[in-house]
């Protein structure tokens, strides 16, 4: 095994913001000298779990290892508690039990589903402390628990995400992606020219996959098409924007994608909220503690006030600049 290798992905995996947990499996199977392998990796979402798959191949050559992609899943269903993994248990025919730890649940559901006789999936801390999502007699599945049923059938959404050299969309930017949030990035480079640019990106999951089963990429050009996340916050009464550090913070968040905590007044009442930034449509999104959307216009510092940029949009729907044939990495 080659160190430096070695080291240079354990910093490409921690710029892209994955668990240190993942370097010590990654070693153990670059030890072992395994040719391709996988890693998993998952957390929380707003709705379910984000579940990363990372995959690493040896170069034909020589002994390197290279990390060019991940794929990111947003499964719907009920996620997985601190601590918790899926467990594929099968009956023997010598009346003694295997058990399969499986942190992602597509692999855990595909696993299951793969068994011929008697098998049961499970969640839970150990096997002493698990609760049945589905249980298969005989090659059918004769069981599933109502609680884990969209958990267990719907299809999560995925998507292939390139990296360069631990360079790309991080972790908790590729899993808002996939919860449909738009990501900001100043490192972008162009395919034709290596020109360098600045963008938010969203994933047009409205749309189709395209023939290599991923969705595009919509960008919107900075400083080109307009969304200026300062003047946008200033429109709104939003506590942390008096504190200069705070203000530093909710920005940094809202470029990477997240629902930020923020403080405000609704009704005569100071709550919290949660925002996130919209530069499709030139503006933010509030949302309650439990993610219910609320009117925006509550929270302007003058009501009724014309948004200029959405007067704008609506003159010109379509004004995305460019899809994802520009973005490199």
């Amino acid at each position: 095994m080659n160190l430096n290798n070695l080291e240079n992905l354990k910093q490409e995996m921690k710029a892209l913001g994955f668990s240190d947990k993942l370097q010590v499996l990654m070693e153990e199977q670059m030890r072992n000298d395994i040719p391709q392998f996988h890693l998993n990796d998952s957390i929380a979402a707003d709705k379910g779990q984000v579940d990363f798959t990372l995959h690493f191949k040896q170069s034909g050559q020589s002994d390197y290892y290279y990390l060019n992609r991940y794929e990111v899943a947003h499964n719907k269903g009920k996620a997985l508690e601190e601590g918790q993994k899926y467990m594929v248990i099968v009956a023997g025919a010598d009346g003694k039990n295997t058990v399969k730890r499986i942190e992602n649940l597509n692999e855990a559901i595909d696993h299951f589903r793969a068994q011929k006789g008697g098998a049961e999936l499970s969640v839970g801390k150990d096997p002493a402390h698990r609760t049945i999502i589905a249980n298969i007699e005989n090659g059918k599945v004769n069981f599933i628990n109502n609680e884990y049923k969209s958990t267990y059938y719907a299809k999560p959404v995925t998507q292939n995400i390139w990296v360069d050299k631990g360079r790309g969309f991080t972790a908790q930017q590729s899993a808002n992606l996939i919860q449909g949030r738009s990501v900001y990035r100043d490192d972008l480079v162009k395919y034709t020219t290596g020109e360098p640019y600045k963008a938010w990106v969203r994933l047009d999951l409205e749309k189709g996959k395209d023939e290599k089963g991923n969705f595009q990429m919509q960008q919107f050009m900075d400083p080109q098409y307009g969304y200026d996340l300062k003047h946008v916050l200033n429109e709104y009464r939003i506590k942390e924007l008096d504190d200069p550090a705070k203000r530093v913070k909710l920005e940094a968040e809202l470029k990477n994608g997240n629902r930020a905590l923020i403080t405000t007044v609704k009704e005569g009442k100071e709550v919290k909220l949660q925002l996130e930034a919209v530069p499709r449509y030139g503006n933010l999104n509030f949302f309650t503690m439990e993610g219910k959307i609320e009117r925006r216009d509550q929270f302007e510092k003058v009501q009724a006030k014309e948004n200029i940029f959405e007067k704008k949009m609506g003159q010109s729907k379509d004004k995305e600049l460019s899809t994802g044939q520009e973005l490199t990495r």
